[in-house]
């Protein structure tokens, strides 16, 4: 009884994360704030929901899988995240108040 209410919290608090995501993706003005929209909530989110699911599957096969799958959004998220940044950077597609230096530029070797 108590783990099907904390099962159904972490559902909708993932769900809801998932939901401003969307939101944010389609309202934000440009591609870093974008971006940042589409990685952090989204991906707290999945593992809220990843987490319920294993509670409830906690006896079965799954339960590995689930894991796996948290692990691979962790660790894919933050790369992806980087190189579309680095990208709209590169293609000068920011706006130029959002960024007072370039930190992206190759130090020189001399």
């Amino acid at each position: 009884m108590v783990s099907d209410i904390f099962v159904a919290v972490l559902v909708l608090s993932g769900s809801g994360l998932a939901f401003t995501a969307s939101v944010g993706i389609l309202r934000f003005p440009d591609t870093l704030t974008r971006m940042h929209a589409a990685t952090k909530p989204q991906t707290l989110g999945l593992l809220l929901v990843l987490i319920a699911a294993m509670i409830r599957l906690w006896d079965t096969v799954d339960f590995g899988m689930l894991v796996l799958t948290g692990i691979f959004a962790l660790i894919t998220a933050p790369v992806i995240a980087h190189r579309v940044g680095k990208l709209a950077y590169q293609e000068q597609r920011v706006r130029d108040d959002l960024i007072d230096s370039s930190e992206l530029e190759s130090p020189r070797s001399d």
